[in-house]
């Protein structure tokens, strides 16, 4: 039987194009494991699907002071000899990593023991955990076209980011269900991301005055962010986490408002909802949300609010004008050729291991 380790870990984002896969790998033959941290969000999602998990110790390289500076190199140093013992004890024919930097330790430990590595880099430039992994993979996959300029050699290959194909088989009629809407309003749907943010959190509930006027708002608002003070408002419904049911969700919903993470705007362009994207401030981040939605707002799939600029008004502005404008969005993103990631990706891996 063929071996593959995922790896990838410190967000959602970093794990769920590896859950994506998959269901495909289980198919073409494949033992799977997967090597993340000890605790991260990575361990549940993992586990539930009943694959093999090794925890290894994780740090993080910032670039801004920090006192875990001093530490974690020591986390770093330990989760790469414990990397080093998982690989030459697994022995895998290939390894597939989505980044974060738990992931790095797993790559360079591949890569002393010539075992192919296959990178995914769901942003437009690479994020430092791939930027020192990239050396040493075999093939880099990449979402935006612009990425193959920012990589070496011959190793860019554009596949598109996987999507889980569970979030296509979702029921309207289950979703508007779970909120408890109406079918004669149209729905909105808010996506913070996994771990849910402050800005865009009050930006919709500042607005919710005047947009539940005309539409139903599901909010995402992330992990502890629920604001009880809204329980019972009419046309309103927040979730802290959803897993199984955001499948309904999305084929419930008219609008999506969301953060520009990569995973989660390819899972709306596969969708084809139209949609708002309020990318994470520069201030905050290295700029690649502000990348993702500028490539997207240029194609025309979105429609962009810089987080500097984001009230109630212009949130209410922006959904009117979407909503509005709905078909225009949608004929956009269903002229765009999106790739059946997930296969070109398997093919990839299947490819390497026979070479």
């Amino acid at each position: 039987m063929k071996k593959i380790v995922l790896t990838g870990g410190g967000s959602a984002g970093h794990v769920t194009p590896n859950m994506a896969i998959i269901p495909k790998l289980s198919e073409m033959g494949y033992e799977i494991r997967y090597i993340g941290s000890y605790d991260g969000i990575e361990r549940k999602l993992i586990e539930d699907l009943k694959i093999p998990y090794d925890g290894i110790s994780s740090g993080k390289l910032r670039r801004y002071l920090s006192a875990k500076n001093f530490t974690d190199p020591f986390r770093i140093i330990k989760g790469l000899a414990e990397a080093k013992r998982l690989i030459k004890k697994h022995r895998p024919d290939v390894v597939f990593s989505k980044g974060g930097f738990v992931s790095v330790p797993v790559v360079m430990a591949a890569h002393k023991y010539k075992i192919p590595v296959i990178i995914h880099e769901s942003d437009m430039t690479p994020g430092l955990a791939n930027k020192i992994a990239i050396p040493y993979a075999t093939k880099v996959c990449h979402n935006f076209p612009e990425t193959a300029n920012n990589i070496k050699g011959s190793k860019a290959v554009l596949t598109g980011s996987p999507i889980r194909t569970e979030l296509f088989k979702g029921t309207k009629v289950t979703g508007l269900n779970l909120c408890g809407f109406t079918a004669n309003k149209p729905v909105i749907m808010v996506v913070g991301g996994s771990l849910g943010s402050v800005v865009v959190n009050q930006a919709v509930r500042n607005a919710l005055p005047v947009l539940l006027k005309n539409f139903q708002v599901v909010h995402l608002c992330g992990k502890d962010k629920l604001d009880r003070s809204y329980e019972g408002t009419v046309g309103y419904k927040q979730f802290d986490y959803i897993k199984d049911e955001m499948k309904d969700l999305f084929a419930m919903c008219d609008v999506i408002i969301s953060r520009a993470g990569a995973n989660a705007i390819f899972e709306i362009l596969a969708l084809k909802k139209p949609n708002i994207l309020i990318p994470l401030s520069a201030k905050a981040s290295r700029g690649d949300q502000i990348l993702n939605a500028k490539s997207f707002k240029n194609q025309g799939f979105s429609y962009v609010i810089q987080e500097e600029n984001l009230t109630a008004a212009t949130l209410v502005t922006a959904v009117n004008e979407v909503f509005g404008n709905r078909s225009t969005y949608i004929h956009a993103i269903e002229d765009a050729k999106v790739s059946n990631s997930i296969e070109i990706i398997t093919n990839l891996i299947d490819a390497c291991v026979t070479i």
